[in-house]
């Protein structure tokens, strides 16, 4: 069986790397940017860090900012649009997971137009044309969608969300500069480096692992139980560990796969508007119990990763719990719910459980689940 690995054509990393962002365009013949960033970012400054440097070039930009977190599909449609009445050959996107997915299917339409209805780009959608030329800055470190053959796009009007994969949304270049994750609230830090946690150790044990997404991922988890704690502190180190560790992460899941952890979180953010690491982080002890029958001695080398001692001589039992164990313990220290009290309405159960089950992530989880099974691990944690 063959398998397949897609990445960026090229990345940069490390403090500074968003001085390379002008040379790229300028040497590739770019001659107007549409800048896609949220409102927040550009409020607090950050995305004048990267439309500076455009200044300083003589590069010619114009800003769209009309995205939500959770981005939708007037989102995107505003923002083809925009791109159309632009007149700009390139994306720049600055961001977190909602900038870059929504530059990504806005890039994708733009080239393939008959794709404009973007519930047509749901799953893996045949487009024949890679997107508006993209570099992607990430600002949190977590989703790794400047990575990613992935995107996530809201349809408020069915209140849910709806997984995209095509290769030929993947930015062309990444720029991961850990001094554009350094105003990231406690908070947002902290959910976005379980968001990465997640990928890494959902991207391990999904069917589709394979030597290669495995060395990513044990790196990835390594990494982000060393540096999420520090990161939270906001320290340099920590900022420096999980910019580079979320990325890794990505380059790993993007092309295996992921499982239900992330099916059930789509769906309580797009009815709730729950932060999507913080749906991931309350699920993933949960469902890494229920899964742990079908992850042969995979939650040794977890928590061998997170830092426990002694598993070598751990049964099988005893290392699976020691994997929960930690992950559980990570997510409190960085002040992350235990459950979903408050969060999730009971009345909504049937609804999640059975969008949950269609969600393309679903398919990848070690564990052929059910429905019924999904609801229950719903009601577990309320």
């Amino acid at each position: 069986m063959s398998q397949r690995i897609v990445l960026n054509t090229i990345s940069y990393h490390g403090k500074g790397a968003i001085n390379e962002i002008p040379t790229e365009l300028t040497n590739r013949g770019y001659k107007k940017v549409f800048v896609c960033s949220d409102p927040d970012l550009i409020k607090f400054g950050v995305t004048a860090k990267v439309t500076d440097l455009l200044d300083a070039a003589n590069i010619e930009y114009v800003v769209f900012s009309e995205i939500k977190p959770n981005p939708t599909i007037e989102n995107v449609l505003a923002g083809v649009e925009a791109f159309k009445a632009s007149g700009a050959d390139s994306i720049v996107t600055i961001g977190g997971g909602s900038s870059m997915d929504t530059a990504k299917a806005i890039g994708i339409i733009i080239n393939n137009p008959e794709f404009s209805d973007v519930r047509s780009l749901e799953g893996v959608a045949p487009t024949k044309n890679h997107a508006v030329f993209t570099i992607a800055v990430p600002t949190t470190a977590g989703t790794a969608a400047e990575v990613t053959i992935n995107y996530v796009i809201t349809d408020v009007e069915k209140k849910r969300k709806f997984v995209c994969v095509d290769t030929n949304d993947i930015p062309e270049i990444a720029v991961v500069d850990p001094d554009m994750t350094a105003t990231m609230p406690k908070g947002l830090t902290a959910a976005t480096g379980m968001d990465a946690l997640t990928h890494a150790i959902e991207g391990y044990i999904t069917k589709g692992a394979w030597e290669m997404t495995d060395m990513f991922h044990l790196k990835a988890i390594e990494l982000i139980a060393k540096h999420l704690r520090g990161a939270v502190e906001n320290t340099a180190e920590g900022r420096e560990g999980m910019a580079l560790a979320q990325y890794i992460a990505g380059q790993g899941f993007s092309n295996v796969g992921l499982g239900i952890v992330h099916s059930m979180a789509h769906g309580l953010g797009a009815l709730y508007d729950t932060p999507h690491g913080v749906a991931n982080a309350i699920l993933l002890p949960s469902i890494m119990e229920y899964n742990a029958p079908e992850t042969g001695e995979k939650y040794r080398d977890i928590a061998k990763a997170m830092g426990v001692e002694g598993t070598e001589a751990m049964s099988q039992e005893e290392y699976r719990k020691a994997a929960v164990e930690a992950v559980k313990k990570l997510s409190a220290d960085v002040g992350i719910p235990a459950d979903l009290k408050g969060i999730l309405k009971e009345e909504d159960i049937d609804f999640l459980s059975e969008s949950a089950y269609a969600d393309a992530c679903r398919p990848g989880n070690p564990r052929d689940t059910s429905v019924e099974e999904i609801k229950e691990l719903y009601k577990a944690l309320i």
